[in-house]
């Protein structure tokens, strides 16, 4: 199979800094991932800000239910504008993640570039065609409707 690339693009109608400030803590994942995932971070990053060679573990459920160990890195950070995350081990052949972020006029327009590969040849191509490509898309739906409901509700608060 061929490496794949996906990419999504979001406002989000609030001040770079504090978009940010939500993002660059790798804690606030709970926040974005759906619960049918039942993602656990394994490793003690509370209230600590992500930086470069960040390791992260992680145990998930992406599917049917069975647990996985994930472990990604930072690889690459330049504050206030972007961060790559890739996998080191886990259920994808590559996973290479990368988060953008622009002030624009009224907020923030955030790019989200995944390439990723499954693994296991011809079977994994067929997995990928069958539900891997859709679920990916649909965790990134659920973590769009997450981020307008987080930041819009703070907006309508303040």
């Amino acid at each position: 199979m061929k490496v794949k690339r996906k990419s999504w693009t979001q406002f989000i109608p609030r001040p770079l800094d504090e978009v940010w400030a939500f993002f660059s803590r790798p804690e606030n994942l709970n926040a974005i991932t759906p619960p049918d995932m039942s993602f656990e971070i394994l490793s003690d990053i509370q209230k600590v800000e992500m930086y470069q060679g960040m390791i992260i573990q992680y145990k998930i459920s992406p599917f049917l239910g069975i647990k996985m160990d994930w472990v990604t890195e930072i690889t690459h950070i330049v504050d206030g504008r972007y961060f790559i995350d890739e996998q080191r081990f886990g259920p994808y052949a590559l996973w290479h993640h990368q988060h953008h972020f622009e002030a624009v006029d009224g907020g923030v327009q955030m790019e989200d570039i995944l390439h990723y590969k499954v693994p296991y040849g011809p079977i994994g191509t067929a997995a990928d065609i069958i539900f891997v490509g859709q679920k990916i898309d649909a965790i990134f739906q659920y973590r769009r409707t997450a981020i307008d409901q987080r930041f819009t509700l703070e907006t309508a608060v303040l």
